[in-house]
């Protein structure tokens, strides 16, 4: 039975503990819904050319941004990439590895040179961890490691903190008619889930009421009009964990079915999972980031070389995408190692990701995904600017 939130802001289901499928390891991951952090403080002076950082170490991937702000958008200077697969083995056992711990501590320490070559001041710097360093048991051991190793003090940040981030990494790409938006971020070892109603918002504040959620999901002190949060959700699954959990599946066809049914089954304490029957297909959309969606949309245009101008904001119909994912199961494992669209990081966690795609659009009313090719590193970058009020049309 659904409860309802403190301020009464709609359905806020209990969260629920996963069932795991027969014959798999370790205890149960629980879908965690905390409050949101403390609104952060004005600061006063801001310089627009300053240059401002964003570093997300997640369960698959450390990545970073060094932008500056540029009108409402921003402009990248600097920016670094690398798998390091920090949760390798996490499912099993509960902890990093050594291996997994060398390798994220090895991309982190370019990270800080770049911060040094670029003098970014650490007040504008914010660099996080996610679900890798959330439910590891030496989550806080690693930090340490890295606070020796590289100087950095990564911080690890709340599902609720995360989910905020990646909605608000999408503002720019929310249209003016839509109504209610669903933005799913697939990550490598959890899946965020926001729906929001903008009904009530006037069709051009729309953007700009997203980009307010930076305060937090109940925020509302605020002479604004305000995106209504119905509901969001942190399911501890992305990429890299549901493709452990299932790893022992010798067929393919079945591994990517069995992926993606589990997954929807861990849906169902969503409230709009529930209630989508009672949506319509106008007003309505889902803003995909990830690394799995940007990739079905190269492939889908067939790109031999990654093109981000191409990607961000393409619109994909239900119809093309199955397309393509059929089209990687019909490859195989050894077809999609070979695939220059899907790339050497990605070929070992596209089908997880895929199934976690699939799953989502059998579930909601619509026969179009947003392709967003932003996330966590660009939610902290629109943040802090906003806080700071650098954006042209900032402070939101």
């Amino acid at each position: 039975m659904s409860q309802k939130r403190p301020g009464g802001d709609g359905p806020f289901p209990r969260p629920v503990a996963p069932v795991i499928p027969k014959g798999e390891p370790g205890a149960a991951p629980t879908v965690e819904r905390r409050t949101p952090p403390p609104a952060q403080s004005h600061k006063s002076g801001p310089d627009p050319d300053d240059l401002y950082a964003a570093l997300d170490l997640g369960t698959n991937s450390c990545r970073m941004l060094i932008a500056q702000p540029k009108g409402s958008q921003l402009h990248v200077v600097d920016s670094f990439s690398k798998s390091v697969q920090l949760g390798q083995g996490l499912e099993a056992s509960g902890r990093m590895s050594r291996a997994s711990m060398a390798r994220a501590v090895g991309a982190l320490k370019i990270c800080q040179k770049k911060l040094s070559k670029h003098r970014v001041e650490i007040e504008r710097a914010r660099l996080v961890a996610t679900e890798a360093c959330r439910r590891a048991v030496n989550g806080t051991e690693f930090i340490g490691l890295v606070k020796r190793e590289t100087g950095l003090e990564l911080e690890i940040i709340k599902p609720e903190e995360e989910a905020q981030l990646a909605v608000v990494s999408c503002a720019p790409l929310v249209s003016t008619r839509t109504e209610q938006l669903l933005v799913v971020d697939i990550g490598g070892g959890s899946t965020e889930l926001v729906w929001i109603d903008l009904s009530r918002v006037p069709k051009l504040e729309r953007p700009k009421a997203i980009m307010r959620l930076h305060q937090g999901f109940d925020y509302d002190d605020s002479i604004f009009p305000r995106a209504k949060v119905v509901d969001w959700i942190s399911i501890p699954l992305g990429v890299a964990t549901l493709k452990d959990m299932y790893d022992d599946v010798a067929d393919d066809g079945a591994r990517f079915a069995l992926m993606s049914w589990y997954f929807e089954e861990q849906l169902a304490e969503f409230s709009p999972y529930t209630d989508a029957a009672e949506q319509t297909l106008e007003g309505f959309q889902i803003i995909g980031t990830s690394g799995t969606v940007t990739t079905v949309a190269a492939s889908h245009l067939g790109l031999r070389r990654y093109d981000r101008n191409k990607v961000d904001g393409l619109r994909m119909t239900s119809t093309q995408i199955d397309t393509v994912i059929n089209g990687y199961l019909a490859l195989g494992p050894d077809g999609r190692r070979r695939d220059p669209r899907i790339g050497r990081d990605r070929q070992t966690l596209i089908m997880s990701g895929a199934a976690i795609l699939q799953a989502l659009l059998r579930a909601w009313p619509t026969d179009r995904l947003s392709v967003a090719d932003r996330g966590l590193r660009e939610g902290l970058l629109y943040a802090q600017m906003s806080r700071d009020g650098v954006l042209e049309d900032g402070p939101y």
